[in-house]
């Protein structure tokens, strides 16, 4: 949407001293009954209306993976598209980042952003970087947008490429090295560290001290919430966009769902504070 700025969103966030992503992976399978609706596109909706009611004003960000829309056609590119402008319009300063790890060469990414950027209204995206800053150029050339690279993901296989050595490092170093010295010319590129990883994160953050890191696998994947905001902070002593989707989202299949999602963010937030003051 017109006048909206990423990092601009997300540093008045930070400022309010908030740092947890809340991931809006809406397994339709596990929305709980009360939730449900006469369609598909209708029940996650609804379901997802709930969850950002509890938690906007806790979150720093939203964060809806693909997969989850995808997977229901059409029902499911809908549920997207209104789940995006619910947020737009009820939290309108809280900003949306697509997880949909896209890329492709450089004509093709074109399509990428008229659909992610000028239809779904989305303020920051995922992206792998194996193609290179010239084919990932009609992303990052989107001031206004976020751009998060893939640089150490929180999945249990992620060394069997990302410590391959290139030279004397590991590749996910040397991505952090690109997208921090050579890609971030307009200042709004970020890093997908994994809190599975902290000593890799600490090592990340040596390299890139200023970047905005997306640090999903807390919660379910069990990464550690502690480390993450301890070796994650950029040096500013903010950087930190913490993501939590089921441990949140599904921690009740409930009447109550949305309210103990509120609480489970409320945790999140304790802890978060607490380790950024140790």
């Amino acid at each position: 949407m017109a006048g909206r700025d990423f990092r601009e969103l997300l540093s008045a966030q930070w400022r309010a001293g908030r740092f947890l992503c809340v991931g809006l992976d809406s397994d339709f399978e596990k929305i709980p009954e009360t939730a449900r609706k006469n369609t598909v596109a209708d029940t996650i909706v609804n379901f997802n209306r709930a969850i950002i009611d509890a938690t906007r004003d806790l979150v720093c960000a939203y964060k809806p993976n693909n997969a989850f829309y995808e997977a229901h056609g059409d029902e499911g590119w809908r549920a997207l598209r209104a789940t995006v402008q619910y947020i737009n319009e009820q939290a309108p300063e809280v900003p949306v980042i697509l997880d949909s790890k896209r890329a492709d060469i450089g004509n093709t990414n074109l399509g990428y952003v008229d659909s992610f950027f000028e239809h779904l209204h989305v303020d920051a995206i995922t992206v792998p970087p194996y193609l290179g800053k010239e084919a990932l150029e009609p992303f990052l050339s989107h001031k206004e947008k976020g751009i998060f690279v893939l640089c150490r993901t929180s999945n249990g296989g992620a060394g069997e490429f990302q410590d391959l050595k290139v030279g004397d490092e590991p590749f996910y170093k040397v991505v952090a090295q690109h997208v921090s010295e050579e890609w971030n010319t307009n200042g709004n590129c970020g890093l997908v560290v994994g809190a599975t990883y902290p000593e890799e994160m600490k090592a990340i953050r040596e390299i890139a001290p200023d970047l905005p890191f997306l640090i999903p696998g807390l919660g379910a994947q069990n990464g550690d919430l502690k480390k993450s905001v301890q070796y994650g902070k950029s040096a500013s002593g903010r950087g930190l966009v913490l993501a939590a989707s089921r441990a949140i989202i599904f921690a009740s299949s409930g009447t109550h769902f949305a309210e103990v999602a509120r609480q489970k963010s409320e945790e999140f937030n304790s802890e978060i504070a607490a380790a950024l003051i140790q």
